[in-house]
């Protein structure tokens, strides 16, 4: 793999992670504000332990081995690295289930947030979608028949990894609604700092599937996937350290990465049919997507701040 390529994924991955966990950077920074400087701290080092290895790191590592059994887990994580033909050819026959199950999954994410979440409308039509948000659930059905029709035409496991893509969105998205419920009582001061940390690890694991998911648009390399993972899931601890007021004022940075995520699903979806899709172009769109509405993001920030210093 040529280093300029490596650079390029790496990069990529720690720039989509970053822009993808925003949200959950403003959830720490508000939780950690009601707990004592001990739980604080351990929280910022250990729990970034935990989300680097344990959760960005586990989870790539098993769902590589869990696509491709026959691999074992030593050669789920050095894959990408092998020149053995029979290896190579394990991971070229179980990469289309692979991805077209991540696909499935982020364009469902993105579905899901255009028709039905919150937001500051950052493109035109965005406002009427979300009016019309009933839409969401025949949009995602109609699209879940396409893409297992499709499938079934080229291999029936593919169908099935779609199937499994959808499910996880459904049951990740629970999870994570009632993570936002959760979120709200853990503002009480009168909770534990322990129970606090607990749930706050667990609002990051339930954050961290997209970018894992997302990250098979960029390599199906495990290591590669921990490194580029874990230095964004750094940046993002920084974030809540110093920058969130910062960062709230960048208003669009939730829909760079919304796009870019639909960007990448697509992507893997394509890439499961075998439509050939070059390997710098998820690095190259997501930077694209993301420095767009990173742009208009400055734009409004500059103006507000023109306004109030007048």
């Amino acid at each position: 793999m040529e280093i300029v390529s490596v650079i390029l994924i790496i990069t990529g991955l720690c720039l989509f992670e970053t822009i993808s966990s925003i949200d959950n950077a403003i959830v720490n920074a508000e939780v950690l504000s009601t707990m004592g400087e001990r739980a604080r701290r351990w929280f910022l080092t250990f729990g970034l332990i935990i989300a680097v290895f344990i959760v960005r790191g586990l989870l790539p590592w098993f769902i590589v081995w869990f696509t491709t059994p026959s691999l074992g887990p030593v050669g789920a994580l050095t894959a990408a690295f092998s020149s053995d033909p029979q290896v190579l050819a394990a991971v070229g026959s179980s990469a289309p289930v692979l991805l077209i199950g991540g696909g499935t999954f982020l364009v469902f994410l993105f579905f899901h947030w255009l028709f039905l979440e919150e937001k500051h409308f950052g493109l035109r039509g965005e406002r009427y979608i979300r009016e019309r948000g009933v839409w969401f659930y025949a949009i995602v059905s109609i699209l879940l028949a396409l893409i297992v029709w499709l499938a079934l035409q080229k291999e029936p496991l593919m169908a099935f990894g779609a199937v499994i893509g959808s499910s996880a969105f459904f049951i990740v998205h629970g999870f994570r609604q009632n993570a936002e419920v959760q979120e709200r009582s853990l503002m009480d001061r009168s909770l534990s700092d322990l129970s606090k940390i607990f749930y706050l690890e667990v609002i990051d694991a339930t954050f961290s599937v997209d970018g894992v998911l997302g990250a098979f648009a960029f390599t199906l390399s495990v290591p590669l996937i921990i490194l580029g993972n874990g230095l964004g899931a750094f940046v993002v601890r920084e974030l809540t350290i110093g920058n969130i007021d910062r960062i709230r004022r960048y208003i669009y940075l939730k829909n760079g990465a919304m796009y870019s995520i639909l960007a990448l699903g697509a992507i893997m979806i394509l890439d499961s049919f075998g439509i050939g899709i070059p390997g710098y172009l998820s690095p190259l769109v997501t930077f694209g997507v993301v420095g767009y509405f990173l742009l208009k993001s400055r734009r409004v920030a500059l103006a507000v701040e023109r306004d109030g210093a007048a």
